[in-house]
């Protein structure tokens, strides 16, 4: 069912009176904060069908209204006035990130301290790595029962491993296993490197002995490491400052969940749509349960030598939404500018942060 305009006001006054006093809003309140040319009477009945609508609900018989998360999702997309910062503040802004990430290059760690402090919430921070494979392969021959793997990879770093046979092998066969993988296993990606690649190589050489499994399997061992994030939670005391982390427990739930699973691989993809740079996920939009009373405020960069980066805000779903999307949108933007290009999220990163949800059409 569509919204009336009167009752879209009504709504964006609850939504911004909650964000701003942490309280349940009252008829009075609405009246006033929405400059409603309409009776109080008149209100309560807007108030009491909205509630209906899902879009409020009241805490007590005798309390104000707090928005729902269907009431904060469609304020996000539809009702909110997307801020814009003053040239003040982003100029300080802009001094305080050439200050805080004056180096050559920046730890996810740095960069989240710095947003965790410009937002006053928890931030997590996930920077991807560029796409790695191995340029060359090396086998050096030191006796009957050993020998050593060198791999260079695509990023310039350097991979040895000793290898102790339990078998006697000759130098020829190192020697024609180093030239089948150079022929066949460098420049591909670890997907590639697959038992019917390796078996045909194994037949192809006559190696009875399973060397070659050996090779490959430290080869994928190392791709496959290459690929892991940085990630960084910073700020999470930040949460002890707002209302609904008063109580211990569900603020220590919540902390310990965050530093606990900065990184996992833990629910199914969902990107962001191409050219999207700022996502929210409110309350049950996020899978965990731990943040399902919890808004989080995505936002991607460039982060360089063909990384991508995400910075995630996390707290209660009573965020000035607004106003920190434009602060990320900011330093989004300007890491990007410092950093690398265009800022877009690559496939896959933002199922680190353990949440799913979509908010097509959203006036951020």
């Amino acid at each position: 069912m569509k919204l009336s305009e009167r009752k879209k006001k009504i709504l964006t006054a609850v939504v911004e009176e909650h964000i701003r006093t942490a309280e349940p809003v009252s008829s009075k309140a609405i009246q006033k904060a929405a400059d409603l040319d309409c009776s109080s009477a008149t209100i309560r009945n807007e108030l009491s069908e909205l509630g209906k609508m899902g879009y409020l609900e009241q805490p007590h018989t005798s309390a104000g209204r707090v928005p729902t998360p269907l009431g904060y999702r469609t304020y996000v997309n539809e009702l909110m006035v997307r801020q814009k910062l003053s040239i003040e503040e982003t100029e300080r802004l802009n001094r305080d990130l050439d200050e805080k990430l004056n180096v050559l290059e920046p730890m996810v760690s740095d960069i989240g301290q710095f947003a965790s402090s410009v937002v006053n919430y928890p931030i997590l921070t996930l920077e991807a790595q560029p796409p790695c494979t191995i340029s060359r392969f090396d086998l050096i021959y030191l006796s009957a029962h050993s020998f050593i793997i060198v791999l260079l990879l695509s990023n310039s770093q350097v991979k040895t491993k000793l290898v102790k046979l339990p078998v006697s092998v000759g130098q020829e066969m190192i020697t024609k296993l180093s030239s089948v993988f150079n022929a066949n296993f460098t420049d591909i990606d670890e997907s590639e490197i697959t038992p019917l690649k390796i078996s045909s190589m194994e037949r192809a050489v006559g190696d009875t002995m399973g060397i070659l499994s050996v090779v490959a399997s430290y080869a994928i061992e190392v791709l496959s490491e290459e690929k892991h994030m940085k990630a960084c939670v910073s700020g999470a005391n930040k949460l002890l400052s707002q209302p609904e982390y008063q109580d211990p427990e569900k603020a220590r739930e919540l902390i310990s969940f965050l530093s606990e699973n900065a990184c996992g691989d833990l629910l199914p993809q969902q990107q962001m749509a191409p050219g999207e740079n700022i996502k929210v996920l409110i309350g049950p939009e996020n899978v965990a349960k731990e943040l399902k009373d919890s808004s989080v405020i995505l936002a991607s960069y460039d982060a360089g030598q063909n990384m991508k980066g995400l910075i995630g805000v996390v707290g209660p779903t009573r965020m000035d939404y607004s106003g920190i999307t434009a602060k990320l949108r900011l330093i989004a933007s300007e890491l990007s500018r410092r950093l690398g290009g265009p800022a877009s999220l690559p496939s896959g990163l933002d199922n680190k942060l353990i949440l799913k949800g979509d908010i097509d059409g959203q006036k951020t």
